[in-house]
C-alpha cells in the first residue's frame, strides 16, 4: 500500500515535466490512472477485509461457553511414558475427566494397555527386542500376560533418541527413576484407578477378533465394579451387543451420521474434521463433542470459544492452568476498533497527500 502511495505521489510531482511528445503524455496519464485505481482497490480491500475475518472468539465474555474438560491421551505422555500407571497418575494432577487409552488382549485373555499393534507392536515402547531377541511379535495374542509383565515400558521414554516430546529434561531425578521402572498395565489396573478417582475411561480396542475380545473386555469392566456410566464405549464393531450386555455404558461415536441413526448424543472426532460452526451447532442440540488430539493453547482457545465439551490432549499440564481463552473480544468492540483504525489511517494518508502536494 505504501509503495503504491509513493508511486502515485511521485507521478503527481512529475506533472511539471515538459513532455514534448503527445504519446508520452498519454502513456503518463494511463500509468497515473492505473496506479490510482490500484491504490484505491488495495486500500479498499485492506479497509474492508475485517468484514470477512471470522473467529468463534469474537464473542462477549458473558457468552463464553464452559471450559472444555480434559481427557488424558494415554495418560500424560509429556510427563511420563504413555499408557503406564505413572502416566495416568500424572494426568490425575491435571484434573482430567477421562483416561484415554488403547486396549488389546494377551494370549491368555487378559486385557492390557498398548497403542501400537501389528506394526511396531511392543518394539517402540518396551524392551521386547532385548527380552526376546530371537522372537518377533506382531499381535497381542502372541504373548501371555506373564510375558508382557516381564517387559520394561518406561526405559525407552528416557532415551534422547526416543524422547517423544523433548520433555524428559524437565523431570526430576525421582520422576526419572519412577519412569524407568514402569511396566505394561492391565485394563483392570486402570479401571481401579479410575474408580478410585471417579474418572471416566474411553478406549480403542485393537483386535483381530472383535467379538471375543469385546466380550472379554466388557466382562473385565463389569467385574471391576466401576460405575458403568464412567465407561465411554468407543469401539464400533460390537456396539449393539455391548449395549445389551452393559446398558449403563455411555455409547460414543466417531461418525455423526451413525450417531444420529442410533440416537446417540456423544461424538468423538479429530479436531480438524469439524468446523467451529458445526461444533457450536451440535452443542446447541445438547450433543457432547470431544475433539482429539489438542495440544496447543491457541487451538484449545478456539475450540473453547466454539463450545467443545472436551478435548483429548497430550499436554494436560499446560491446558489445565488456562482460566480463559488466550484471545477473546466482543463483536461490537471489534467493529469499533476496526472503524477507528480505518478512519485514522485514511486521515493520515489524506494528510500526507495534502502535505506532499
Amino acid at each position: 500500500l505504501c509503495w503504491l502511495y509513493i508511486c502515485l505521489v511521485t507521478f503527481n510531482d512529475r506533472e511539471d515535466v515538459n513532455w514534448s511528445v503527445s504519446t508520452n503524455i498519454h502513456t503518463h496519464m494511463h500509468t497515473h490512472v492505473l496506479i490510482a485505481v490500484a491504490f484505491v482497490a488495495v486500500s479498499a480491500a485492506i479497509f474492508l477485509c475485517p468484514l470477512f475475518i471470522q473467529s468463534p472468539c469474537l464473542i462477549e465474555l458473558n457468552e463464553l461457553p464452559e471450559k472444555p474438560k480434559l481427557f488424558g491421551h494415554r495418560g500424560a505422555p509429556m510427563l511420563a511414558p504413555e499408557n503406564t500407571m505413572m502416566s495416568f497418575n500424572r494426568s490425575i494432577a491435571c484434573g482430567v475427566k477421562a483416561f484415554e487409552t488403547d486396549v488389546q488382549l494377551s494370549k491368555d485373555r487378559v486385557p492390557f494397555l498398548m497403542h501400537d499393534n501389528v506394526s511396531e507392536f511392543l518394539s517402540r515402547t518396551t524392551n521386547v527386542k532385548e527380552k526376546f531377541p530371537d522372537k518377533r511379535f506382531t499381535y497381542s495374542a502372541n504373548l501371555t500376560w506373564e510375558e508382557l509383565q516381564s517387559l520394561n515400558a518406561g526405559e525407552w521414554f528416557l532415551k534422547v533418541r526416543t524422547d517423544p516430546f523433548r520433555s524428559v529434561s524437565q523431570l526430576s531425578e525421582e520422576e526419572k527413576k519412577t519412569a524407568r521402572n514402569q511396566t505394561i498395565p492391565s485394563l483392570l489396573q486402570l479401571l481401579n484407578l479410575a474408580k478410585q478417582h471417579n474418572i471416566s475411561v474411553i478406549f480403542d480396542l485393537y483386535s483381530p477378533d472383535q467379538e471375543s475380545d469385546t466380550n472379554d473386555t466388557v466382562s473385565t469392566i463389569l467385574r471391576s465394579g466401576i460405575d458403568p456410566s464412567l465407561i465411554l464405549w468407543l469401539p464400533p464393531a460390537e456396539r449393539e451387543s455391548v449395549n445389551l450386555t452393559a446398558p449403563g455404558f455411555i455409547q460414543v461415536y466417531n461418525n455423526e451420521e451413525e450417531m444420529i441413526k442410533k440416537g446417540g448424543d456423544h461424538l468423538n472426532v479429530k479436531y480438524n474434521k469439524m468446523s467451529t460452526e458445526k461444533i457450536r451447532n451440535l452443542r446447541s442440540k445438547n450433543i457432547t463433542v470431544n475433539l482429539w488430539v489438542v495440544n496447543e493453547r491457541w487451538l484449545f482457545s478456539l475450540l473453547w470459544c466454539a463450545g467443545a465439551s472436551s478435548v483429548t490432549t497430550n499436554s494436560c499440564h499446560l491446558l489445565k492452568d488456562m482460566d480463559s481463552p488466550d484471545w477473546i473480544m466482543g463483536q461490537n468492540k471489534y467493529i469499533l476498533i476496526w472503524i477507528a483504525v480505518d478512519v485514522l489511517s485514511f486521515l493520515i494518508m489524506a494528510a500526507l497527500y495534502i502535505f506532499q502536494r
